[in-house]
C-alpha cells in the first residue's frame, strides 16, 4: 500500500490521475466546528486497493481535481456514518459523492450491530485493533506528525479492505439490494436540508415543555438556527439550551422580560431583545391547532397497546432470528410503537427494515400474520400457511 501526503497542485494531479480506474474509492474526512456552525474541512483521506492519500485543503487553493474524481458516478464512495462526510462535501462543493456504499448501515445488515463505530467494526470485520489517540485531535494545527497521518490513514485503508469483504457477504446474502435505497438517500441534498422550524426538536430538555411554550420554544429556535447560519457560529454560541429553555417557559413580550432571564447578557439583549420578543408574541398569537407536538411526549400506551407491543418485540424477535440479526439493529420499542400508532416517519417502513420487519409486523398487526407455540417454541407465520 502505498501512503502518500498531499499539500500541492502536482501531487494532488498525480494522485487523481492513478485513481481514476479505481471502481471505487474509500474517503473519509477530518474537521473541526467548534468554533463555526458549518465544519471546517481540515484533511481529507481516499484510498483504493493500492494506494492511500491524506490530501490537505488548507496547503490547496483548488481542489477541482478531488471534487471531480468524487463527483465522478463511474465509481463507488466508500464511507462510515456517511452523513456528516457527505454534509461537508455539500456545503463545500454544493454537489454530493454518487454513488455511495456506508458501512454503518450495511454492518447492521450484516449482524455487527446497530450505529456501530468504526474501530470497532474493523476489530470484528478484520480483526484490527486500531489506534484511539487522536479522535479529539485539532486537525487544523500544522504540521501534523507522524502518528496524526497514520490514523488518518488508517480511516480509509481499513475501511475500502472491510468494505471488500461486507459487499461479498451481503450479495452472498441477498441482501445488498436492500440498502440501495439507504445509500441512496444519502446522495440526495434534500437529505441535509436543515428547516428552522424543525430544530426545536434537537433542543435538550424539551419534553418538560407543553402547550404554547412549546410554540415560544420552536419559534426562538427557529430565530436561533437562522441566526447561526448567518454568522456561521455554533448554536450554543447564539442561545444556550438552557437559556431558550427559560425563555420558552416565561415567554416574555419585552424587553425589561427578557433582562430577567439569567444567562442573557447585556450585549445579547441590546441587539436582539426586539428580534426575540416580536417572535415570542407571533407564536402566542398562534391558534391551538399551530401549536408543536412533541412525539417524545406521546402518551402513555394503554394496557392492550403494551400488551400489543409485548407481541410485536416477540416477533420481531423471532425475525431477528431467523435473519441473523439482533432485534436492537432491527428497531427498538419505541420504533414499535411508531409502527403501532402509523407514524410515517417510522423506521420500520423504510429501506432494508421494512423489507425484512416493517411488512410483516404490518401484516400480524392486520392479521395476515399470526404467533404460534408449540412444544415451547415460538413460530411465526402466514395465517393460511
Amino acid at each position: 500500500m502505498a501512503e502518500l501526503f498531499i499539500e500541492t497542485a502536482a501531487q494532488l494531479h498525480d494522485f487523481v490521475k492513478q485513481m481514476e480506474d479505481s471502481p471505487w474509492l474509500a474517503v473519509d474526512t477530518e474537521f473541526i466546528r467548534e468554533r463555526t456552525y458549518y465544519p471546517r474541512l481540515c484533511l481529507i483521506q481516499v484510498a483504493n486497493e493500492y494506494t492511500a492519500a491524506a490530501i490537505d485543503p488548507l496547503a490547496l487553493d483548488n481542489l477541482e481535481p478531488l471534487r471531480e474524481l468524487l463527483l465522478n458516478p463511474a465509481r463507488e464512495k466508500v464511507f462510515h456514518a456517511a452523513r456528516q462526510d457527505q454534509e461537508i462535501f455539500l456545503h463545500e462543493w454544493g454537489a454530493l459523492p454518487q454513488p455511495v456504499f456506508d458501512t454503518q448501515p450495511a454492518a447492521a445488515l450484516l449482524g455487527y450491530g446497530d450505529q456501530i463505530g468504526y474501530g470497532k467494526l474493523i476489530q470484528q470485520v478484520l480483526g484490527v485493533e486500531l489506534a484511539k489517540d487522536h479522535s479529539r485531535t485539532d486537525w487544523s494545527r500544522r504540521p501534523l506528525d507522524k502518528a496524526q497521518l497514520r490514523y488518518a490513514l488508517d480511516d480509509v485503508i481499513y475501511l475500502g479492505q472491510a468494505y471488500i469483504k461486507m459487499k461479498q457477504a451481503l450479495k452472498k446474502q441477498g441482501r445488498l439490494e436492500w440498502l440501495k435505497p439507504e445509500f441512496e438517500s444519502l446522495s440526495m441534498e434534500a437529505t441535509y436540508s436543515l428547516n428552522p422550524m424543525e430544530m426545536w426538536k434537537k433542543v435538550k430538555g424539551r419534553q418538560h415543555l407543553k402547550g404554547i411554550k412549546l410554540a415560544v420554544l420552536q419559534a426562538v429556535a427557529a430565530w436561533r438556527e437562522q441566526q447561526a447560519l448567518a454568522r456561521n457560529l455554533p448554536r450554543r454560541w447564539i442561545l444556550k439550551d438552557d437559556v431558550l429553555l427559560e425563555i420558552a417557559r416565561r415567554a416574555p413580550v419585552k424587553t425589561s422580560d427578557l433582562e430577567k432571564i439569567r444567562g442573557l447578557d447585556a450585549n445579547f439583549i441590546r441587539h436582539n431583545a426586539d428580534a426575540v420578543t416580536k417572535r415570542i408574541k407571533k407564536a402566542l398569537e398562534l391558534p391551538k391547532e399551530q401549536w408543536p407536538r412533541d412525539r417524545f411526549r406521546s402518551s402513555r400506551p394503554t394496557p392492550e397497546q403494551e400488551a400489543i407491543l409485548d407481541m410485536l418485540s416477540a416477533a420481531l424477535r423471532i425475525i431477528a432470528l431467523e435473519a441473523g440479526l439482533s432485534p436492537q439493529a432491527i428497531a427498538s420499542r419505541k420504533d414499535l410503537a411508531a409502527l403501532l400508532n402509523q407514524e410515517e416517519k417510522s423506521p420500520l417502513l423504510r429501506g432494508w427494515r421494512a423489507q425484512v420487519a416493517g411488512i410483516p409486523l404490518q401484516e400480524l398487526l392486520q392479521g395476515k400474520r399470526q404467533m404460534h407455540l408449540e412444544q415451547g417454541k415460538l413460530s411465526f407465520s402466514n395465517k393460511d400457511a
